[in-house]
């Protein structure tokens, strides 16, 4: 467990970094979004690139790791709506806060955590788990958000806009990019791979800190305007779904298709088991800010899973592979 915890550590620390600096004022708030797009439009890219590049394409295109996953996602979506959809929350937050529980922090936290403690063959599995999330899950969720009253005809509409969404998210191609180059064994001119290494290599570090400081930006936002505040009640019971069901969610239903004689990749389940443990997305926070969603609650839900992810996961991590 220690050993885990040397690996483990760094990773939050870093977001506790960016907490603190922003929390304190050394970093300003104003200055988030354009870290935000630094992460988006040209780290993470090049970084999911490069390990698309360097995967074999066989990984990438795993329907059996898709279709698991998927199924466990679309689950977590129903179980958590069937749980919270209640009283003042309808199908707006309950949408958001569904997908909250379902999506975890693969791109920014998930992919280079895991490959740091289980190796480069991680980083096929995970992958995976992004288009799934990217495309499928939080295009329904989105769907779904729209079906309060007076609404249910703009769910349509919503879903297209999501995927339209999808197709100007850079992370996508970026990931269809290196599956190409993975499939036609193609290689970048030197100066090329250079700069894309330097900028894959600073992905992780600047999303890392740039999650602290997105999270205290909520809280600070939560403090100083009702809006933004949330009911512990309505936010625990979603961390732990996040935390705990989902992660046992894909063990068991990996371990039942494997059962079942499917050729599931009993690594590959390992992976996605620690996707399922990983804390909530980050995003999601702006996704319920953009469609009138409950951003407070949706923030401290964030907040809540990434601090007590540095336990569960490192455990999750110790139980999976032990």
């Amino acid at each position: 467990m220690l050993q885990i915890l040397t690996v483990t550590f760094p990773f939050f620390a870093l977001v506790l970094c960016g907490y603190l600096a922003a929390h304190h004022g050394l970093l300003p708030l104003a200055s988030i979004p354009g870290l935000n797009g630094f992460v988006l439009f040209f780290a993470l890219p090049c970084m999911l690139y490069r390990f698309g590049a360097t995967t074999p394409i066989a990984q990438l295109m795993d329907v059996r790791v898709a279709l698991t996953y998927l199924a466990c996602a679309l689950t977590m979506v129903t179980l958590c709506i069937a749980v919270t959809r209640h009283g003042r929350i309808g199908w707006n937050d309950a949408a958001f806060g569904a997908l909250v529980a379902a999506f975890p922090n693969t791109g920014f936290m998930g992919v280079p955590l895991l490959v740091a403690l289980l190796g480069a063959k991680a980083a096929g599995p995970a992958i995976v788990t992004i288009v799934v999330d990217m495309v499928i899950t939080s295009s329904l969720c989105i769907a779904l958000s729209r079906l309060n009253a007076g609404q249910g005809a703009s769910a349509s509409r919503a879903a297209r806009n999501a995927l339209k969404g999808v197709a100007t998210n850079p992370m996508p191609w970026a990931i269809l990019g290196g599956a190409l180059a993975s499939a036609l064994q193609i290689t970048l001119p030197k100066p090329g791979a250079a700069t894309l290494g330097m900028l894959a290599d600073a992905a992780t570090p600047v999303a890392l800190f740039t999650i602290g400081a997105v999270l205290a930006r909520s809280q600070i936002q939560a403090v100083t305007d009702a809006a933004h505040a949330a009911v512990w009640s309505e936010v625990l019971p979603v961390a732990a779904l996040k935390l705990f069901v989902h992660p046992m969610l894909v063990l068991a239903v990996g371990s039942a298709t494997i059962y079942c004689g499917v050729a599931l990749d009993r690594f590959a389940l390992t992976v996605l088991v620690l996707v399922a443990a990983l804390p909530s997305a980050s995003n999601v926070s702006m996704l319920a800010e953009r469609f009138g969603a409950d951003n407070g609650r949706i923030a401290r839900i964030i907040m809540v899973s990434t601090a007590l992810a540095f336990i569960t996961f490192s455990a999750a991590v110790a139980w999976m592979t032990a």
